[in-house]
């Protein structure tokens, strides 16, 4: 579910689709009642007994990673509506890196569910050498957007001398820059859950 919605932000975002922005917000009210649901079952597994330190391990992992999953849904949530909101506006150049920061960052988190599928710690290692490349281009991305000069703003014509797109945009890539990061967090709770180790 997380996917598809990640899936239908982009598809918003960067094809400027509207049905796909409007079908996010449906989708995230239930990734949030699996979200309680899984929080509530792993509380509910630690009470009625003493639990072993593995088993423990264990629970706290799928909180966290779960955790995880619900803010990406959240974040593509937020994306939708930053795309309606940048309808507007005409495509900005930087659109193509953060684009590429998207693929990237979706990539990131099939792999991260691979690695928890198959509880494959080495994968789950990979995720995190993966977001170097998203962190690389959010830099990009926000240097291009706040070296625009005040002047390439205000020689726009209405209503496009306005700040809001490159707000917009900046808060975008944010947002696809914390999506791939919780990815990250996914493939190293994983690990974690396997190895025991940080």
């Amino acid at each position: 579910m997380v996917e598809h919605s990640f899936r239908l932000s982009h598809q918003a975002l960067f094809e400027r689709n509207l049905a796909a922005a409007e079908e996010i917000p449906l989708l995230d009210q239930q990734i949030d009642r699996f979200y309680r649901h899984i929080e509530v079952e792993c509380l509910r597994m630690m009470t009625p007994s003493p639990v072993e330190p593995q088993d423990m391990r264990l629970l706290g992992a799928w909180m966290q990673l779960v955790r995880d999953l619900e803010r990406i849904g959240d974040y593509a949530e937020d994306l939708g509506e930053i795309a309606i909101r940048l309808f507007p506006y005409p495509t900005h150049a930087c659109l193509a890196d953060m684009q590429t920061m998207s693929t990237h960052a979706q990539r990131m988190l099939a792999t991260s569910l691979v690695a928890l599928a198959d509880l494959d710690a080495t994968v789950g290692k990979q995720v995190k050498e993966m977001d170097e490349v998203v962190d690389r281009l959010h830099a990009q991305v926000y240097a291009q957007l706040a070296h625009t000069p005040v002047g390439d703003v205000a020689t726009q014509p209405p209503p496009f001398a306005r700040l809001e797109p490159y707000l917009l945009l900046a808060l975008a890539s944010r947002h696809l820059e914390r999506m791939a990061d919780h990815a990250t967090n996914i493939g190293q709770r994983v690990a974690f859950i396997i190895t025991g180790q940080r």
